[in-house]
């Protein structure tokens, strides 16, 4: 998976959001069924922030953990695969920058 949005921190640690330093769930209606789904990150039950991951592959342990809130779409794919393969060191980071830019907005 690929981790992102601690804008505080930068070490996974941050978290904030408009409601708050953190925010209850929403319904566990979608399912971790493969590459390109966007959830949020937490560290427990209601404890969501701005963090978030997007899936590399089908993660189901994750199902009932963490809220699954969209998807990657189109050559959009192709950019998570890029990231997904790129080296990593130290606890998993990436030894070069991944920065996403002009991605446009909804």
């Amino acid at each position: 998976m690929i981790q992102g949005g601690d804008f505080l921190k930068g070490d996974g640690t941050g978290s904030m959001s408009i409601y708050g330093s953190r925010f209850a769930d929403e319904p566990f209606v979608g399912r971790h069924t493969g590459p390109g789904l966007l959830s949020s990150a937490n560290s427990g039950p209601n404890t969501n922030g701005c963090q978030f991951f997007v899936t590399c592959a089908k993660a189901d342990w994750l199902d009932n953990k963490h809220v699954v809130f969209g998807r990657v779409l189109k050559d959009g794919l192709l950019v998570v695969r890029k990231i997904e393969n790129v080296a990593t060191g130290p606890a998993n980071r990436p030894k070069l920058p991944c920065t996403i830019v002009e991605c446009g907005e909804m």
